[in-house]
């Protein structure tokens, strides 16, 4: 059993595991188990080059930034289970359990995180209920995304990016990943608001 499951190994969703992965010394992360789902071939990154986003350097290609990322959550957080190669098709149950299919094999976890992208061809079953034309987009481009209330869709469903509503602005994906996984943090600590910081003082 997974305490949260992120689909999507493109900006949201490594950002979120990134966050949640940051976490793991607090006694109320130490004991969950994290997966991601890193099936990318559809990234919007893919054919990008980035000049303008903060921290990254002028000129870096989008195709290199998605697998140095997932290398270095490999290296940094090594706890976060990643699962490479599969597709998610279908989600069944309701919070607290749920079961996630694709198309090698199930998982069973609490949460689910969607992190994956806007377009029209989302077709995950058991989420098509929340797909809505996207608020943020030119409605030429057949943009969608999931009806959410700040990023949560219903009890154990959290979505990232822009298939959240948000502009495609990599900062803008990264930084709704964040805000998710510091909601979670804040589930498991009771409702406590909480964040995840790294310091040279510590």
């Amino acid at each position: 059993m997974f305490d949260v499951l992120i689909i999507g190994g493109g900006v949201s969703g490594v950002s979120c595991a990134k966050v949640l992965g940051s976490a793991h010394k607090k006694i109320f992360v130490s004991d969950k188990k994290i997966g991601i789902f890193t099936h990318q071939k559809t990234s919007s990154l893919q054919e990008a080059v980035l000049n303008n986003a903060y921290g990254i350097a002028p000129g870096k290609l989008g195709s290199d930034l998605l697998i140095e990322t997932i290398q270095n959550l490999s290296n940094t957080y090594p706890h976060i289970i990643q699962i490479p190669e599969e597709k998610v098709l279908k989600i069944e149950g309701q919070s607290p359990e749920f079961t996630v299919f694709t198309n090698k094999n199930s998982y069973k976890t609490r949460n689910i995180v969607v992190g994956i992208g806007a377009a029209n061809t989302f077709a995950i079953e058991g989420l098509m209920q929340f797909v809505e034309p996207h608020k943020k987009a030119l409605p030429e481009k057949q943009r969608i995304q999931l009806k959410n209330i700040d990023h949560k869709v219903a009890d154990g469903i959290y979505v990232a990016g822009t298939l959240a509503g948000w502009r495609s602005q990599l900062a803008i994906a990264a930084g709704s990943g964040a805000a998710v996984a510091t909601d979670l943090l804040t589930l498991w600590n009771d409702g406590i608001q909480t964040h995840s910081h790294d310091s040279i003082r510590k």
